[in-house]
C-alpha cells in the first residue's frame, strides 16, 4: 500500500483511518477511496492528492496538507471532485476560476483603476472609495463577487435610502458599476444591484440638490472688503477675490498657473483637464482682476501657481477658501459667488442668457439652442465680466445695457 502504486483489486472506499493518518512516518503512497491518497515525504511531512481521469486523462489534483485539512476534509473534496469529473468536468478548472473571483473590495479596486484615467481629477476616484468604505465594504468588501445577492444590496442601502437619498443614489450606482463588471468578467451572470433593487425601493420624491449657500449680490462687496481687511494669508485673500471676479471655481483657480493667462490680451484660459464640463474656458479679465495677477506675481515660486499654498511647491487647500470664509463669518461657500454673480446679472443687467451661461461656462442643454449658440460671444462675455467688477467697486449704480447683437 505504500509502494506508490495503487491497489488492485477490490477498492474499499475508506481504508484509511484518522489514527493512521496521524501516527505513519514511512514515505510513500497510501490509498484511500476515489483515488484519494495520503502521499508521506522523507522529511516527515504529509499531504493529500487523487488521482482522477479528467477529459480521458490521468491527472493528479492535491488537496492540501494534513496539518490543514483532515481526513474526512480531504474524502469530502475528492467525492466532489470525482463527481464533477464523471459529469465531463474539470475539477481543476474549476478550482482556479473559484480561486480567482475577487471580493467586492478587490474588484472594487480594479474598477476604480479602470475609470481613473477618464475622470478629470484624483477627487473623483478619492470619493468613490470613500463612499464604497463608508456604506458598502462592511457588509460586501470581503464576500465574493460571485456570491453577493440583491438582499445583500438592500441591506446596504435601506438604512440611507430614505434619510440620505442622493448618498444612497450614488452608492447604488457605484456597486451597480462594480457588479457590471464582474458580469463582464464572467464571474456571475446578473447584477444584483440592477432592475430588481429600483422595483423593491421606493421611489424618491424628487432628486434632491443641495444648493450652495450665497450671498446676495449686494453683500459681495462687503465681503471682499472684510477678506481684504483680514488676517489670512495674501495668496488666500487674491485667491478668493480673483474666485469672486472671475465666477469661477475653486479648483479653476487654485490650481491655475502663469502660462494660462495672456496679460496683454486680459484673458485667462483654463484647460479642459479643470473644467467640469472637459471644455476649454476663456475668462475675460477686467481691470482688478489684472491687479490681483500683478500682486501674485511677489508670490511666485517654483510650482508656477498663481496662488500658491503654503507649503512650497504646493496649491491651496480644497478647504482654505471655505475655512476663510467661515473664519469671517461670511454666509456662504466660495462656489455661492457664482450664485451671486448668476443674480446679479439676472437682475441688474440686460446681458442675454447665453451670455450669462458662458461666463459660468455652463454646457447649454437645450439641442436647438446650442447649435444655434456657436460662439462664446467672447467681447459681449467681457462687457458682462467688466460691469460686475465695477458694480463691486462701487462704480456701477445703474444698468449698463449690453452692446445690440452684431454690433
Amino acid at each position: 500500500m505504500a509502494d506508490g502504486r495503487k491497489p488492485t483489486g477490490k477498492h474499499p472506499e475508506k481504508r484509511l483511518s484518522p489514527t493512521f493518518v496521524r501516527k505513519t512516518s514511512k514515505p510513500g503512497r497510501y490509498y484511500d477511496g476515489n483515488g484519494l491518497f495520503l502521499k508521506v515525504d522523507p522529511s516527515g511531512a504529509k499531504r493529500w492528492g487523487q488521482r482522477l481521469v479528467i477529459h480521458g486523462r490521468q491527472r493528479t489534483l492535491g488537496l492540501g496538507g494534513c496539518a490543514l485539512v483532515s481526513l474526512a476534509e480531504a474524502r469530502e473534496a475528492a467525492l466532489e471532485n470525482r463527481k464533477i469529473a464523471r459529469a465531463g468536468g474539470d475539477p481543476l478548472a474549476q478550482r482556479r476560476r473559484t480561486t480567482a473571483i475577487p471580493t467586492f473590495e478587490a474588484a472594487a479596486a480594479t474598477v476604480i483603476d479602470l475609470h481613473r484615467h477618464g475622470w478629470r481629477n484624483e477627487k473623483h476616484a478619492a470619493q468613490w472609495g470613500a463612499t464604497l468604505r463608508g456604506y458598502a465594504f462592511p457588509r460586501l468588501g470581503q464576500r465574493s463577487v460571485a456570491d453577493i445577492t440583491t438582499a445583500d444590496v438592500m441591506a446596504v442601502l435601506m438604512p440611507i435610502w430614505s434619510e440620505k437619498p442622493e448618498t444612497a443614489r450614488r452608492v447604488r450606482q457605484r456597486i451597480s458599476t462594480v457588479m457590471k463588471w464582474a458580469v463582464a468578467q464572467g464571474y456571475r451572470a446578473d447584477n444584483p444591484a440592477g432592475d430588481a433593487i429600483g422595483a423593491a425601493l421606493s421611489k424618491h420624491s424628487g432628486k434632491t440638490k443641495r444648493h450652495h449657500r450665497a450671498l446676495p449680490h449686494g453683500e459681495v462687496a462687503a465681503a471682499i472688503e472684510t477678506v481684504r481687511k483680514s488676517n489670512a494669508g495674501r495668496s488666500v485673500k487674491l485667491a478668493l477675490e480673483y474666485l469672486v471676479l472671475t465666477a469661477g471655481r475653486s479648483g479653476e483657480v487654485r490650481l491655475a498657473t502663469w502660462d494660462e493667462v495672456d496679460r496683454e490680451a486680459a484673458i485667462w484660459t483654463v484647460p479642459p483637464s479643470r473644467m467640469k464640463a472637459g471644455r476649454e474656458h476663456r475668462v475675460p479679465l477686467s481691470g482688478r482682476a489684472l491687479e490681483i495677477l500683478d500682486e501674485a506675481q511677489a508670490l511666485v515660486d517654483e510650482s508656477n501657481l498663481i496662488f500658491p499654498g503654503t507649503r512650497p511647491g504646493k496649491p491651496l487647500s480644497d478647504m482654505t477658501l471655505s475655512k476663510l470664509m467661515r473664519d469671517l463669518d461670511l454666509d456662504g461657500v466660495p462656489h455661492g459667488f457664482r450664485s451671486s454673480f448668476r443674480d446679479w446679472a439676472s437682475e441688474l443687467t440686460n446681458a442675454p442668457r447665453d451670455v450669462m451661461e458662458a461666463a459660468l461656462a455652463h454646457t447649454v442643454r437645450d439641442k436647438t439652442e446650442a447649435a444655434y449658440n456657436r460662439s462664446d460671444q467672447f467681447e459681449r462675455h467681457r462687457t458682462l465680466m467688466n460691469q460686475w467688477a465695477s458694480y463691486l467697486d462701487g462704480a456701477a449704480g445703474t444698468v449698463v445695457p449690453m452692446a445690440p447683437r452684431g454690433a
